[in-house]
């Protein structure tokens, strides 16, 4: 199977979901968008689409002109019958495509929170796998109207829009559950600066979170990440 994967951000790290199609034997076609990387102009040549975070907004056309095109492909990949996977700003551009309103400028949600299923969940092929609930690791500002159509699957205290599917296999995860501890350390090095604007307390933090939360996460996390992968069709 070939997944084109779009990186938006730097030190981006694909982590579990990486591990999941690597597991499964993908050939990720990889396209780095912040490197001047081009994405296709459709489907065709792709079993599967993943969209990763960054730290823009999905509404920062002027600053990332590749934006609205990369809303439309994750629409034309779903209305193909193909999976589709966004995350935390993924999620956001997943949502753009699909008709929904983006919310800008929220108050941070940061660090490993707790992840609670809608009762839609039980029944998800994906989210199932959050089983009562779980801490999975945010860290965002923005967030989205439902897009038309879309199954709620997940909300935290904070975010009520946490995870939703339209159709089959097209699934918008604020969340972070693609990253594990080894991807929150990094981050927590390469982003020191700008988690002390808005987490300064972090650096305590974050080992008693790590040693509390991240078992848990990491466990649930590649759970997800696998049951996604596992909707992908040749």
């Amino acid at each position: 199977m070939r997944v084109l994967v779009v990186d938006n951000y730097p030190e981006t790290r694909l982590g579990l979901v990486g591990r999941a199609l690597g597991e499964a034997g993908a050939v990720v076609d990889l396209r780095v968008m912040h490197a001047g990387d081009p994405l296709p102009e459709g489907h065709a040549e792709h079993d599967a689409l993943v969209v990763f975070g960054g730290g823009q907004n999905a509404l920062a056309d002027d600053e990332h002109p590749y934006l609205p095109h990369l809303a439309g492909l994750t629409r034309a990949f779903g209305e193909a019958d193909k999976a589709v996977l966004g995350i935390c700003l993924g999620a956001q551009i997943v949502a753009r495509g699909h008709g929904a309103t983006n919310i800008l400028g929220r108050p941070i949600e940061f660090g490993w929170k707790k992840v609670t299923p809608t009762p839609a969940a039980a029944d998800d092929p994906v989210l199932a796998a959050l089983g009562a609930g779980a801490p999975l690791f945010h860290w965002h500002f923005d967030t989205f109207t439902l897009p038309p159509g879309a199954v709620h699957l997940a909300a935290s205290e904070q975010t009520p829009h946490q995870a939703f599917r339209v159709g089959r296999a097209v699934y918008g995860i604020q969340f972070h559950f693609e990253a594990d501890r080894e991807v929150v350390e990094s981050w927590s090095a390469g982003f020191a600066g700008q988690i002390a604007g808005h987490t300064p307390d972090w650096p305590e933090r974050h080992p008693r979170d790590a040693t509390l939360h991240g078992p848990r996460a990491d466990k649930v996390g590649l759970a997800i990440a696998r049951a996604w992968t596992g909707l992908i069709r040749r």
